[in-house]
């Protein structure tokens, strides 16, 4: 019961690492802008990569009812 297939999974890992490293960055760096940019691109990422996963699930469930109404 794979939601996820495990490149897309680790591709979701790597490009969110390298979000928190970028805003670790601007951070240090204290450029304001950039960390703001860089902050709701995060957000925006993270929520897109959890709304994937929950479509993917809900993907899952209706094909595992649809063959327990078939059997």
């Amino acid at each position: 019961m794979n939601l996820m297939q495990r490149p897309l999974a680790f591709g979701f890992a790597i490009i969110g690492t390298v979000f928190l490293l970028a805003i670790a960055y601007f951070i240090s760096s204290r450029q304001p802008w950039m960390l703001l940019a860089s902050t709701l691109l995060a957000l925006g990422f993270f929520g897109f990569s959890f709304a994937y996963k929950a479509r993917m699930r809900r993907k899952q469930e209706s094909e595992q009812n649809q063959d327990a109404k078939n059997l």
